[in-house]
């Protein structure tokens, strides 16, 4: 990352726009987001159980969404940023394996109700644990109050982009 900013330093040295801790800033993050993202993806290769990535990314916003482990697959294709297709084909697929309900709710019978199985949560607990240790490993050069910091600064970032 170093040489990468100190390329495009010496390219834009008579630039005075660019900004090279801007661009190591924003290239450092996209890497450990690409590094956190095939991290991710390995843990999935291949699993006994045939569980995948989008499954569990799919049961992770029912159990960790605002409406505690029920919601309406339109609120889990908005957690999840994808289509409600895309939702109904994840969920069909987790409803098949046993892992989630669909219901229809019974106050109000246009909506239907995902809520996951005594098996789903076990799913998600099998895997969760794991991408934590994934997660602590991406950071783990940071010791608490550098961490404290991150996220200080982080948020700062995210408060003015207006998020």
């Amino acid at each position: 990352m170093d040489q990468h900013v100190a390329r495009w330093a010496a390219f834009w040295r008579t630039e005075p726009a660019f900004a090279p801790e801007v661009e190591g800033a924003l290239v450092r993050m996209k890497y450990i987001q690409r590094w956190l993202d095939r991290a991710d993806a390995a843990m999935f290769t291949d699993t006994e159980d045939g569980f995948t990535l989008q499954d569990f990314k799919t049961l992770h916003v029912l159990m960790v969404q605002p409406w505690p482990t029920e919601a309406t697959p339109a609120q889990l294709a908005e957690a999840a940023n994808v289509t409600r297709a895309a939702m109904t084909s994840r969920l069909d697929r987790l409803a098949e394996s046993g892992l989630v309900t669909r219901q229809v709710d019974g106050a109000d019978r246009r909506r239907v109700l995902v809520r996951p199985t005594p098996e789903g949560r076990e799913m998600w607990n099998k895997y969760i644990f794991k991408g934590i240790a994934i997660d602590q490993q991406a950071l783990g050069g940071l010791d608490h109050d550098e961490l404290i910091q991150l996220n200080a600064l982080l948020r700062k970032v995210l408060l003015a982009l207006g998020e």
